[in-house]
């Protein structure tokens, strides 16, 4: 193996090198080595990373491969070496036949960035073939008047090696008659002439058996032999001539087979058997028996296969025609062979990437060499891609090309690209090659998650079960594979005291929202917090989303009467004057229900009474009132039963009973004594007076100090006014009403807290009346912390008393 760069000095070298990687860099120059034929696969030819001035590894850090025409590869590149390697044992007649210099172009490619290199393999012959004729036995018919000096050519030996190797002297066994020389032919090659030396004598020596040799000019030589039979011929005065000495003619490669291809003529003066001529090959190539048939009779010359313009573009042939003295004429014959457009163009794939990363601008996804056997505008080629695709064709070296990306992809976009390329050549007819690509854009993380909604409102109703799935977030990621699988997690509450790990958990997978505890609406009527989607790319990307949880109210409070108080040690009393008139307020049931909406709406009614015409329950107000006048008849202690009833589903109701004493006045109440169980009615009759004596004591005392009392505060303000107020008048609800609570004697049925009196003082009279005002009607505290008490649109939250 020999490299054609230049070799002295090592610094010349070096500065070779440089100027030559320039050139690489420009497209400009040939890299070129030459190794013999017939060298074992593995061999090495080259260090192309020396030769290239690249560091150890920077070829397979580049990427580098090693490409031939078509899709036979002679050559592989050893990367981590970077030798050049033969990847077979390489032939040089099968690969190049006759043809000298025998040179195998390649292109060395690197793919990071893309750049070719020019690169060119000589295929030195070696002697691996003797001469061969094609016939064992050459006759050659003399005449025994043929003068001495006269030359006779002898048919030559094939030797399929070139240059030196190929044959380069004939030699003739020793005789009497005859010496050899060996001459130049026109296009080369040496043929063999028998020169006579001695007049021959037909009837002395009608025969002679010579051997002909043939030697190339290998080390050590080779070659092949050959017995040439002389018949010596009685006198034949005129040789053969033909026509034209010479015959030029054109073919189509596309010539059947048995057609015509030129007809050559040669006549002979002579008469009888010296006149009739025979044609025949002389010093013919293997190449032009094989594809070539003449008449011996006519000298037509025919086809006998099919010719090939690539593999063959001319053949050479000597015609010899024959008389039947054995004297003969020569021709010769020049058949072109003219190209037909009868090769469509091939595409070869030497690098291609079906996965394109996105957003990478400028991607080589292909690289492919186009080639055409044909010549002429039959060879030349076009190369092009369909419109409306983001790729472009560029050609890089000759009859390479790169297909590159247009600018960056999206593969949310488009996932995936079908490139048609195209190569059709100049001739007529013109013929098409297609070759199809499928391009697939791979996914990268460029796309956050997004959920279906920024906000969710889920509800739940009050007292769930644990575990209980109450709703779901969904979110969607427009990327692909791992990219686009995510993961939902709780984020920690923007509220500290807020114990949303214990309240609510998420499947990570498929964004399920579960409550993990029995909620309540009393405690947490609602709460917000975050949920979190992740997706698995590399970085991770995430999106969020607010949560609104409302709890939904469940009718798991039944109303609670504040008043009538219901646990009282003994039952509410109200008393009643016999001269009400109908529609008297007689008490107003307060009652609450923790619930909330509908569940906490309250109604009332009277469930029982003694007299069931004698009081009407307001349904919505809960006031008991009269409803028609007294009588004498009407027992002077009722018992009515009233029932507060939800309207929740199911609803829930509580019930409370109120007793009533009629009085004529409140200074003489009748106050008939309750029956006590177990007592005969009318036993007990002089029992009851103490404690009707008991009870309106207690209520003229109660009403003496509320009377002094008020008289003192109109006093005070009198004397702060300076005497400004009349002698008589009436302290109205702004100045004379008894601010705060009063005492509570509810127990014994009279004075509740949420009642005033108005106070009428008659001028110079010195009595006093009491009258019967509105309710004072106080707030009640809420239940708890962190809880309001939602007011019913009925019942408001207050004690009511009569």
């Amino acid at each position: 193996m020999e490299t054609l760069l230049p070799k002295a000095t090592q610094k010349r070298q070096v500065t070779a090198i440089l100027l030559l990687f320039l050139l690489w860099e420009a497209g400009g120059a040939t890299i070129k080595y030459s190794v013999l034929e017939e060298r074992d696969s593995g061999s090495v030819v080259a260090n192309l990373a020396e030769d290239l001035g690249l560091g150890l590894g920077e070829l397979a850090a580049r990427g580098a491969r090693i490409l031939s025409k078509g899709n036979k590869q002679h050559l592989q590149l050893e990367q981590k070496s970077g030798n050049l390697l033969l990847k077979e044992k390489l032939d040089r007649e099968e690969l190049c036949g006759d043809t000298d210099p025998c040179i195998l172009p390649f292109q060395l490619l690197l793919k990071n960035p893309v750049q070719f290199i020019q690169g060119e393999l000589q295929l030195q012959d070696v002697n691996d073939h003797a001469p061969d004729f094609l016939e064992n036995e050459i006759l050659l018919k003399i005449s025994e008047s043929s003068q001495p000096g006269t030359a006779f050519p002898l048919k030559i030996a094939q030797d399929l090696d070139v240059g030196s190797n190929t044959v380069q002297n004939y030699t003739i066994s020793t005789n009497f008659h005859f010496h050899l020389f060996t001459r130049n032919h026109s296009n080369g090659r040496k043929y063999p002439e028998l020169v006579l030396d001695k007049e021959l004598d037909h009837e002395e020596q009608p025969e002679l058996r010579l051997t002909l040799t043939a030697l190339d000019g290998g080390s050590p030589p080779k070659s092949g032999t050959s017995q040439v039979l002389i018949m010596v011929l009685d006198i034949n005065d005129n040789t053969p001539e033909f026509v034209q000495q010479f015959y030029k003619v054109q073919v189509p490669e596309n010539r059947p087979i048995g057609s015509l291809v030129i007809t050559v003529s040669a006549r002979d003066l002579d008469a009888g058997t010296y006149g009739e001529l025979s044609y025949s090959f002389f010093q013919s190539s293997n190449q032009v028996i094989q594809a070539f048939e003449v008449n011996t009779v006519t000298g037509d010359i025919r086809l006998k296969k099919m010719l090939d313009f690539e593999e063959i573009q001319s053949y050479d042939m000597e015609i010899e025609a024959s008389d039947g003295g054995g004297l003969t004429g020569k021709c010769t014959v020049v058949i072109e062979v003219t190209d037909v457009n009868d090769n469509a163009p091939e595409l070869t794939m030497s690098l291609l990437i079906n996965d394109i990363p996105e957003n990478t601008p400028d991607t080589v996804v292909a690289v492919f060499g186009i080639s055409d056997p044909d010549a002429g505008d039959n060879g030349k080629m076009l190369c092009s891609i369909q419109d409306h695709v983001p790729f472009l064709l560029k050609r890089t070296v000759e009859n390479f090309y790169t297909l590159v990306t247009q600018g960056a992809l999206d593969r949310e976009e488009r996932a995936e690209y079908n490139i048609t390329i195209s190569v059709s050549d100049l001739g007529t007819p013109r013929r098409h090659t297609q070759h199809n690509l499928t391009v697939r854009v791979a996914d990268v993380n460029d796309n956050a998650p997004a959920f279906s909604q920024p906000a969710y409102t889920l509800r739940v109703r009050e007292n769930n079960s644990p575990a209980l799935h109450i709703g779901t977030v969904r979110a969607t990621d427009a990327d692909a594979g791992a990219n686009a699988q995510l993961t939902y997690s709780l984020l920690p509450p923007s509220d500290p005291h807020l114990p949303l790990a214990s309240l609510v958990a998420i499947n990570p997978d498929t964004g399920q929202l579960f409550a993990l505890r029995a909620l309540d609406y009393e405690a947490l009527r609602a709460f917000d917090f975050q949920v979190r989607a992740a997706d698995r790319g590399a970085p991770a990307l995430s999106s969020q989303a607010r949560v609104r949880l409302l709890v939904a109210d469940a009718n798991d409070h039944a109303p609670v009467v504040l008043y009538p108080p219901p646990n009282a040690s003994a039952p509410c009393t109200e008393l009643l004057p016999r001269a009400a008139e109908p529609g008297y307020l007689l008490a107003k049931v307060v009652a609450v229900d923790g619930d909330a909406g509908q569940n906490a709406w309250l109604s009332y009614r009277l469930l029982q009474a003694t007299e069931p015409g004698l009081f009407g329950v307001g349904a919505h107000s809960g006031e008991v009132r009269t409803a028609r006048p007294l009588s004498e008849r009407d027992a002077p202690r009722q018992r009515l039963l009233l029932l507060v009833r939800d309207h929740g589903e199911p609803p829930l109701s509580a019930s409370v009973p109120l007793h009533v004493l009629l009085v004529d006045g409140f200074s003489q109440p009748y106050l008939p004594p309750p029956e006590a169980p177990g007592r005969a009615p009318g036993a007990g009759a002089g029992a009851d007076e103490p404690l009707t004596v008991a009870l309106v004591g207690a209520l003229a005392c109660v009403s003496a100090l509320l009377v002094g009392a008020l008289l003192a505060l109109a006093a005070g303000r009198l004397c702060r006014r300076g005497g400004a107020a009349s002698a008589g008048g009436c302290a109205g609800p702004a100045e004379g009403g008894v601010p705060g609570q009063l005492l509570d004697v509810g127990g014994t049925g009279t004075l509740a807290h949420g009642y005033r009196y108005e106070v009428c003082l008659a001028g110079g009279t010195g009595t006093s009346e009491f009258k019967f005002l509105k309710p004072i009607l106080p707030s009640f505290p809420s239940q708890g912390p962190g809880r309001e008490m939602e007011e019913n649109p009925t019942v408001r939250n207050s004690f009511l008393f009569s």
